[in-house]
């Protein structure tokens, strides 16, 4: 089973915010309250965000955060990614001396493979106007 933290989960529902308001300057507080997340906790998430240029801030009086691309331009690949470091499918969860004559982490790769394929295909864009 693949499982990712609150970091991650967080992450990605304070972008979809901001992607559904886009191109409005959202309040941290607003941004809080609606996605039932802490205030701090969400600081420290999209000043992560803010490091790795998706997400801008603006100073003064109506600041906050917006989008820094279009919705259509920002994966859940790379959202998830920053949240959580690279996505990688490994046996119990190492390296190991034998992975390379082991069939089984042949398994392993192509699942990250597709993890990874499938993550990056979503556009934040998709998660705004869900396919029906």
């Amino acid at each position: 089973m693949l499982n990712f933290s609150t970091k991650g989960e967080y992450g990605l529902r304070a972008m979809v915010n901001l992607a559904h308001n886009y191109p409005q300057i959202r309040n941290i507080k607003k941004i809080s309250n609606e996605e039932k997340i802490s205030t701090k906790y969400l600081e420290r998430l999209i000043s992560d965000l803010r490091k790795n240029n998706l997400v801008k801030s603006i100073k003064g009086k109506n600041g906050g955060y917006v989008l820094a691309k279009k919705p259509k331009e920002i994966s859940a690949g790379e959202i998830i990614e920053i949240m959580e470091g690279p996505m990688t499918a490994k046996c119990q969860g190492i390296h190991c001396s034998a992975m390379k004559k082991c069939p089984s982490s042949f398994v392993w790769i192509k699942l990250g493979e597709q993890i990874r394929k499938t993550l990056y295909g979503i556009r934040l864009s998709d998660l705004i106007h869900p396919i029906k």
